[in-house]
């Protein structure tokens, strides 16, 4: 059958997946205030490490890059041995577990910095209803262009980060470049105006990226980095008539890199921003080299033909490991999956919503 193509074992340099199912990463705000990691993040992942690969949620890498209630960090000490709760949780079972680095950028609020503005490529306010702060619900705020040296200084804050992942005890990192966070709106023509080394060319908004990725290269070896792009994406008010040309030229150059993986959004589930034919796994596949994750809106058959037709490597499925802690048992016994959970209990503090699903075979007795 296509779909046993989903169990079959794959390596990467020293990293081994027992299966092509990787947990996608998905924000679901249980580290507190303080952003530190506890056990209940750790049950969390153990639950899903069945999976091939484990891909966390995304996590500030400075007080600058936060823009999210209670996502995690790993931007000091505490949250370093936070997180190493949850890779000693994993390591015994084998399945290799990555770190996201993430810098929200304009996505945020001054709510979250003391009064300052949220920070992006250019002052290019977020066309959005509200974002959620500590404070309530707020309109979104222009925000303030990075300078050149704020720009190096957040590069540095990468290094860091991944430096902090490393001594916590992660098998890798994914650079987090998709959906309208930091990264990609340097990316995005539409939210990149700058005139300087930054902004205009492909080659200049593609040079942030490739700065921050080359930071993360000095601590990981290549086959230990991978990254996010979402070329489709409209999530956080992105999307720009010229996102072929950008996305064919980032992925180009990111091949260069020879990075361990490519993560491609490239389902429409998240939405789409219809500037023109949505770009597929297949269109990147002749040009990236390395392994490519597909993701967004898979189910099991999906997953398999894609993978067996050679456009992708592995699949990374979000929602429905939320109500289905051992979706690829599921998957390889055809057992009946449990329905999509209620948004409300996404980001909800406490086990509810977040680790009080059980495995299908505790459930059916």
């Amino acid at each position: 059958m296509k779909s046993n193509i989903l169990f079959e074992p794959l390596s990467l340099g020293n990293l081994h997946f027992k299966n092509r199912i990787v947990l996608a990463p998905m924000t679901r705000g249980r580290a507190g205030k303080q952003r530190i990691p506890n056990e209940m993040m750790a049950d969390y992942y153990y639950q899903r490490s069945s999976a091939g690969l484990l891909i966390t949620e995304a996590t500030v890498i400075s007080k600058q890059g936060i823009g999210w209630i209670d996502s995690p960090g790993i931007f000091n000490d505490e949250m370093v041995e936070g997180w190493r709760k949850v890779t000693d949780r994993v390591k015994p079972t084998g399945t290799p577990i990555f770190l996201q680095l993430w810098h929200c950028g304009r996505s945020s609020h001054s709510d979250f910095h003391n009064g300052k503005l949220p920070v992006s490529a250019s002052a290019v306010k977020l066309n959005g209803d509200h974002v959620n702060t500590p404070l309530g619900k707020k309109p979104y705020e222009t925000p303030r262009a990075l300078t050149v040296d704020e720009i190096k200084a957040t590069v540095n804050d990468y290094r860091k980060a991944a430096r902090n992942a490393k001594t916590a005890g992660f098998s890798g990192v994914e650079v987090h470049g998709a959906n309208g966070y930091l990264i990609n709106q340097f990316l995005d023509s539409k939210t990149n105006l700058r005139e300087d080394q930054y902004g205009g060319s492909p080659e200049n908004k593609f040079r942030f990226f490739k700065e921050v990725l080359e930071a993360v290269l000095e601590v990981w070896a290549p086959e230990q980095v991978g990254t996010r792009i979402s070329p489709n994406g409209i999530f956080n008010d992105m999307g720009h008539e010229d996102f072929r040309e950008t996305y064919l030229y980032t992925v180009e150059e990111l091949n260069k890199l020879r990075l361990g993986y490519l993560h491609i959004m490239d389902g429409l589930g998240f939405g789409f921003h219809e500037k023109g034919e949505p770009m597929t796994l297949a269109e990147f596949r002749p040009i990236f080299k390395g392994m490519i994750i597909g993701n967004c809106g898979y189910d099991k058959e999906t997953a398999a033909e894609r993978i067996a037709a050679g456009n992708a490597d592995m699949i990374a499925f979000g929602r429905p490991f939320i109500t289905n802690p051992d979706l690829p048992e599921r998957f390889k016994n055809n057992w009946p999956l449990n329905p999509a959970e209620d948004m409300s209990f996404w980001y909800t503090p406490g086990a509810e919503g977040y680790t009080d699903y059980a495995p299908f075979k505790s459930s059916s007795t």
